[in-house]
């Protein structure tokens, strides 16, 4: 793969979704932020940044009362999404942008999902105070960012940065949160995990592109049953994580 192919969204879901299907790391975000997202048995759910659907569709596996939407700027992201999530409400929008919530989702959420999002954003705290425009005063945000060292593959679609616990939250803060936790999680197997995509370099885009080859697909199983026993919780661990509330209006939650 060229480092110049990947331009757009819609070129990375039309090439990559398989492969995020099959992703051990994002069975391991998914358990995860369900852990976290708490009671949100018949809440409103929000997928911030949705992509084909894959978390939002796991979410309402294990929340099948909740109402569920999801956002993203890719098109062929929420085609995708839509054939999988036909009862979700799905929305283009672009949270570079920094504009205030479409009036349909204004407000709506109870609780959102923002999963390996920032990373990508020039400016993240902006991003995350015109998430806020989408929570109900009080509402849950649950936010996965990498840790870490950054693989070819990461910069190639279009990492700017990696993150640790302590600057999530200072972010978080100054976004007008108000944050439960923020730590690392998946040591030592999630570790382990990324450091085999740091090592495979440039190789690894041509290994996922598409329908993965099988040394993909070998080495993906086997991490899918590593990360049922790694840590959730760990300062050690390249997989961060956190939760925030959206203040209500005299700045506490509600």
């Amino acid at each position: 793969m060229d480092p110049d192919d990947f331009r757009t969204w819609d070129d990375h879901w039309n090439r990559f979704s398989a492969a995020t299907r099959l992703n051990p790391a994002q069975a391991f975000r998914r358990r995860l932020i369900v852990r976290l997202l708490g009671r949100a048995e018949n809440g409103t759910i929000l997928d911030i940044g949705c992509g084909s659907g894959d978390l939002l569709a796991g979410i309402r596996d294990e929340f099948p009362e909740a109402r569920l939407a999801g956002i993203d700027q890719s098109g062929t992201g929420l085609t995708v999404a839509r054939g999988e999530l036909p009862d979700a409400t799905l929305a283009t929008f672009d949270l570079n942008a920094g504009l205030a919530a479409d009036e349909k989702l204004a407000g709506w959420a109870s609780h959102a999902v923002c999963s390996e999002v920032l990373e990508h954003m020039d400016a993240p705290v902006r991003v995350l105070a015109t998430v806020r425009n989408f929570l109900k005063p009080g509402g849950r945000l649950v936010l996965t960012v990498p840790g870490g060292p950054m693989s070819a593959f990461d910069r190639r679609i279009g990492h700017r940065d990696h993150y640790t616990a302590a600057r999530l939250r200072d972010e978080l803060e100054a976004a007008g949160y108000l944050v439960e936790t923020a730590t690392g999680a998946g040591f030592p197997f999630f570790n382990l995990y990324r450091l085999v995509v740091v090592l495979r370099g440039e190789r690894l885009a041509d290994d996922i592109d598409g329908t993965p080859g099988r040394l993909a697909r070998t080495v993906m199983t086997v991490f899918r049953y590593l990360l049922r026993v790694t840590l959730p919780a760990s300062p050690w661990g390249w997989q961060i994580v956190a939760v925030a509330i959206n203040p209500g209006p005299g700045g506490s939650a509600e």
